[in-house]
């Protein structure tokens, strides 16, 4: 192991890197009961698409632990399987495709290979290397804020509401007491310093679930495992005979534009949120160098290109870094390691998976708001004295991100904000080239956004 990953040089060791994994993968589970509900309102087989969302997700992980050594886990992106299913597929079926998941497969691997093509030449790897400090800061906080909303929303602590479009949830319901009695459970066991206390807390959660269950308080979907029809191999089954390589390459050589226009939104939020998601980890886990760069970013990169080509040939939608990696950081991950034991516990969840189903967005929801308290630290790192451009294009990043529920339109309209205070004020000699190519991909998402094609 220590051969593999360099354990002593990134300051770690065995016993933490595998609780920082099990502390990623609990804190991502829910994306193996959540894609196939997603994926299967576009007419795909939910039990297929489980077992091509945890094998994409083990496969890209893999990659990332063995190429890369950095401990971050990918799987179906969330928002990403959401375009999929409820933009793509009907605007495919309302044109009269017979076949309209077959032909948003095709973008998806069209996207990965595109971003093959990205990684090869570099272009992404410096992108995340040249922006701004600043804005690094002020994107790995946004993400903070970004996590701790996905976190409180899906334990049911923040609800929409018409007149003030957020408020509080129902305070009293077993959801929101649970998912507040978490946080303080992980903040209390990190306070006295006690290792895996994100894990801890997690569980600990889960099984208070359980409790206020059986005494008849909580009486939302059961959180203990269901065996009933339980066969090992049956997702695997699934997913070989409906939806493994298929694809419709008929529909890309009759509707080109149409289709290119499909796989750059897609190309455009994974680029930004794998992005967003490097950074934001990177900072959490002090990855980055004296030049505030991520060494192998280059390879990180890949891993979520190659993830992503396997999950369209398995049946899934765009596979990426997961922001939900901070909490195996937060735990002390720093290497491979980590990502190896989230990738050998999504094969595991494949036959064990009415285990891993059971797991309850409010128990892990205490991991997100507190992974968000830790990155919003990076704020205090910010300089809000010396430069107009980084002072509130980093401000604005980090207002994006929650507010537009948005990790890639955080970053979007930072990096905007910043290139044009840098050209108003005189300083254009201060901007990359890379973030000219950034700030011409955002004007085209932005004609691509008001012409309707939205994510």
């Amino acid at each position: 192991m220590e051969k593999i990953f360099k354990l002593k040089e990134n300051g770690t060791n065995v016993k933490t890197e595998i609780i920082a994994g099990i502390t990623t993968f609990l804190a991502m589970a829910y994306i193996l009961a959540v894609n196939p509900s997603i994926l299967s309102a576009a007419g795909m087989d939910p039990n297929a698409i489980f077992a091509a969302t945890a094998v994409s997700a083990a496969f890209a992980t893999l990659i990332m632990a063995f190429y890369a050594n950095y401990p971050v886990a990918l799987a179906s992106g969330m928002g990403l399987n959401a375009y999929f299913a409820y933009t793509v597929v009907p605007q495919l079926a309302d044109q009269g495709i017979t076949n309209p998941w077959q032909v948003a497969l095709t973008a998806i691997l069209v996207e990965g290979i595109v971003f093959i093509i990205l990684s090869i030449f570099k272009f992404r790897e410096t992108l995340v290397n040249k922006v701004p400090q600043n804005l690094k800061y002020g994107i790995s906080a946004g993400i903070g804020l970004f996590i701790t909303i996905v976190g409180f929303k899906g334990a049911g602590v923040i609800v929409g509401n018409d007149s003030t479009l957020v408020s509080l949830g129902n305070i009293g319901s077993a959801e929101v007491v649970l998912a507040l009695v978490g946080i303080l459970i992980i903040a209390t066991l990190w306070h006295f310093k006690v290792k895996g206390s994100i894990l801890i807390g997690i569980l600990a959660t889960w099984v208070l679930g359980m409790i206020a269950q059986v005494t008849g308080w909580y009486q939302g979907t059961s959180l203990f495992p269901n065996f009933e029809g339980y066969s090992v191999f049956g997702p695997i089954q699934n997913m070989a005979t409906e939806t493994f390589f298929k694809f419709d390459f008929g529909y890309v050589a009759q509707h080109a534009l149409n289709f290119a226009v499909i796989v750059f939104a897609f190309l455009f939020v994974d680029l930004f949120d794998t992005v967003g998601t490097l950074i934001g980890v990177a900072q959490e886990g002090n990855l980055l160098n004296e030049k505030g760069e991520l060494p192998r970013v280059g390879r990180a990169l890949m891993s979520d290109a190659l993830g992503t080509c396997l999950g369209a040939c398995l049946g899934t939608s765009t596979v990426t870094s997961y922001v939900e990696s901070t909490t195996g950081v937060a735990e002390g991950g720093r290497t491979g390691l980590t990502a190896l034991t989230s990738a050998v516990l999504f094969i595991l969840a494949i036959p064990l998976y009415p285990i891993f189903l059971a797991i309850p967005s409010f128990a892990t929801a205490p991991a997100l708001v507190f992974v968000g308290l830790l990155m919003i630290r990076n704020i205090t790192k910010m300089d809000f004295e010396s430069d107009i451009a980084d002072t509130v294009g980093g401000f604005v990043a980090i207002i994006f991100m929650p507010f537009a529920y948005s990790i890639a339109t955080g970053i979007m309209f930072g990096i905007l904000t910043w290139v044009i205070l840098k050209v108003v004020t005189g300083k254009i000699k201060e901007i990359h080239p890379i973030m000219w190519i950034a700030f011409a991909l955002f004007a085209v998402r932005i004609v691509t956004m008001i012409c309707g094609v939205s994510s």
